[in-house]
């Protein structure tokens, strides 16, 4: 699942990478402010109390994480913001991984919405400005 969004890979990664912003944008993840503990975060969630581990920020893009779950269980969610001819691509792998095709559709339709707010954040930035205007 992929979103475009008209500003700097830059602008999109780093805004996605900066945790204090995960509640604004990540509602299907992060319900609450993240508590740093040790190297995870911890956060209440719509699955409860979770704690994540994102990979450290790179120059790459890449902002992949796991998410453990109360049961212990842990998710591995790879996810990219690539170059766009448009500015930029978030690029969120969703895996099915043993639950039902109801629970996936959901989830399918909560990171839509989160990629969908993380896009509209981002475009209301006050620095913000199309690619075309980077080009100029």
């Amino acid at each position: 699942m992929s979103r475009v969004i008209t500003a700097s890979p830059s602008t999109v990664y780093d805004y996605a990478a900066d945790v204090g912003n995960l509640p604004l944008w990540a509602a299907g993840l992060a319900r609450s402010e993240p508590v740093q503990e040790g190297g995870e975060l911890v956060v209440d969630s719509p699955m409860g109390k979770v704690r994540i581990r994102f990979v450290e920020r790179n120059r790459f893009g890449v902002l992949d994480h796991d998410v453990v779950l109360p049961s212990g269980d842990i998710i591995a969610n790879p996810m990219r913001v690539l170059s766009h001819p448009d500015g930029a691509e978030v690029i969120f792998t969703l895996r099915q991984m043993g639950t039902s095709d109801e629970d996936f559709a959901r989830d399918i339709e909560m990171v839509a919405a989160d990629l969908d707010r993380l896009a509209d954040l981002i475009r209301n930035l006050p620095c913000t400005r199309s690619a075309a205007e980077h080009q100029r």
